[in-house]
Formats: C-alpha cells, structure tokens, sequence
C-alpha cells in the first residue's frame, strides 16, 4: 500500500505536530509514504531527518497552479493507493481520481469544518466521537466517517530549570500551551490568576492575542508571575517542571495538550467545551469547569494539591495507556488503510 499525505496547515499547530508525529511513526512502521506539505523549512527537516520523502509546495489560498500541477505529477508518477489530506486546504486542493478510481481520497478533520471543502474526499476522519457525529450531521455517509484518535510523545526529560525563569522553587506552578486565540481562552487563565496569588503561570504559544495578553497580565498586577515563552517544541521539560496542565479553551476540537499532560503524568484541569467533555471524565482523570468562569478555574486549581493531583495524574496516563498511545493509534491508522483500499 502507497500513502501520499498531503499537509496545508500553519507554521505553529496541534494538527500540524500530530501529522509531524503520525508521518515519522508510520516511517517507523515501514509504511511506504510520501508526503506534501507547505514550504515551512523546519518541517521539512524534521520529516526528512526522519526519512520520510518530502515535497514542499506554497498551497495558496485561490488560483495556485503550480501546487496544483505538482500535485498531479506526484499522483500520476507515484500511483498511491491512499492520499490523506488533513483539514481543509489540502484537502480542496488535492486533484480528484479519475473516472477509474486510481486512489481513495481520505480527508482529515482538524476541526468543525465546513464540507464543502471535503467534497472531493471518498472517507473522513474525526479525531473525536463528537465529530463524526458533526459531519454525519450535516450528510456525510455514517459508513464513510470513521473515528481515529490522536497520540503524542511519550518522551520524559528533566524539568526546566525554574531559575533561568525567574520562578520560585516551591511556587505552585501552571502551564498553559497553544495557540495565543481567542478560542483557546487565556484570558480566562489570567483571570483566574489574579485569584491565586501564590500561584506562577508559564504560558507557551505564540498568536494574534499574544499582545493583549500581556497587557492584560500588566493591567491585573499579575506580570510578575506570568512568563510568556513563546512557541517550545520540546514541551517535556515543561511538564516536568510544573504542578498542572491548564487547558481553559472554549472551543476545543479534541485538545491534544491534554494527551500530553496525561503522557507526562501531570494532574489537568480543562474548561468544558464539547473536545474536552469528550476527553476528559471529571473527577477521574482530569476536572471540568465551566467555559469562561474565572472563578471557577481558580477554585479547581486551588484544590489540585496532594493525594488528589498524584490520582488524576495517575489516572490521566492510564486512559493514555490504554486509548492513546503511539502504537494503538498507528494500528488503528494502517487497519484502516487496508480496509478502505480494499
């Protein structure tokens, strides 16, 4: 079986370190694959140092012919029998089988997409339960959505060194990584951190809210526990170093840094939007407040001590474990190859 992934997505992303993820796990499983992605010179380095065959293409947004075309040729030359095409760019870009069906068309959902980006894709993937159901929601085939989990690195390193952050050895200490959105709410976080005075926040991520955040931090009084580090591909010292994974979004398609924090035995507490609810079983292996409480949140994290913290932690790697490690999900990926190339 051939694979040709096809990725459009931005410099910084969860989707776009998951695909980074699958594609050098599948080159560990002698997958034979080829994959297309935007010119972004770090991801082609990390792809190509771990052996996977990469083109770069610009994927612009209207009227790009030379993507297109190229493409094409990779297609005719190469014949695979799958082309998975994760969210909606790539998607819509990709070049659609001829009337023999010379490969099966497989799309990725990075989130509630619109189909009319999809139209061209023979299956769908969701990464969680909640959005199968969305695309069978709006017409897409039940036979042709399929449910395929995310996994990440279980790697563990030494915790980052608090001083070289200017952060008190004993403080309790937070971490919040992603996207500076809207969407992923951390504004609510520093909310919330203006209730707990004796807490420190690291917040890793880089994005458009990044400036408002900081003045906000400023405008709170709270500057002074709050460290912006920017976009970190090496999270695990990170998670190391800190107390509890906050994960405050109020739209959250699945939240892979959940995945992590469970994969690095750190306690979580989330807001519950409809990914998290999914994800997440409060009071076992993570807890959930309301979306956009502030109050709320900072409750939560004050009671996250002790016996407590050491039981979800513990709890959030065995879900882990059992649904969300690298080899099950890879297993699930390949079986799902076959069948539908079948």
């Amino acid at each position: 079986m051939k694979l040709l992934q096809v990725m459009a997505g931005a410099r910084y992303g969860g989707a776009e370190e998951f695909f980074v993820r699958l594609a050098l796990a599948f080159e560990r499983a002698n997958v034979d694959q080829r994959v297309a992605v935007r010119g972004h010179p770090f991801r082609k380095k990390q792809l190509s140092s771990g052996g996977v065959r990469t083109d770069t293409f610009a994927f612009r947004r209207w009227l790009d012919v030379r993507t297109n075309f190229g493409l094409r040729n990779i297609i005719r030359d190469w014949r695979p029998d799958i082309v998975l095409t994760w969210m909606s760019r790539a998607s819509r870009a990709c070049p659609k089988p001829k009337l023999g069906r010379d490969f099966v068309h497989v799309g990725r959902l990075g989130g509630y997409y619109k189909l009319k980006y999809f139209r061209g894709c023979d299956h769908l993937i969701g990464n969680t339960p909640g959005m199968v159901d969305y695309v069978c929601g709006l017409g897409w085939p039940a036979e042709c959505a399929h449910y395929l989990p995310n996994f990440v690195s279980e790697r563990r390193a030494p915790p980052l060194d608090r001083k070289i952050l200017n952060t008190p050895g004993d403080a309790p200490l937070l971490l919040g990584l992603g996207r500076l959105h809207e969407n992923k709410a951390f504004d609510v976080l520093l909310d919330s951190m203006a209730l707990l005075p004796d807490h420190w926040l690291w917040l890793a991520g880089t994005g458009p809210q990044e400036a408002a955040l900081r003045s906000q931090a400023v405008r709170l009084g709270i500057e002074k526990r709050v460290r912006f580090l920017g976009w970190r591909d090496d999270v695990a010292p990170l998670f190391s170093a800190a107390n509890i994974l906050v994960c405050p979004s109020r739209s959250e398609p699945l939240g892979n840094v959940v995945l992590e924090a469970w994969a690095q035995h750190v306690p979580v507490i989330a807001a519950a939007s409809e990914g998290l609810q999914q994800l997440i079983d409060h009071e076992v292996n993570g807890l959930l407040v309301p979306t956009g409480d502030a109050p709320a949140l900072a409750k939560s994290i004050m009671g996250i001590t002790g016996a407590r913290a050491e039981a979800l932690a513990a709890s959030g790697w065995a879900s882990y474990r059992e649904s969300y490690n690298e080899g099950t999900v890879v297993s699930r990926y390949l079986d799902f190859f076959n069948t539908v190339a079948r």
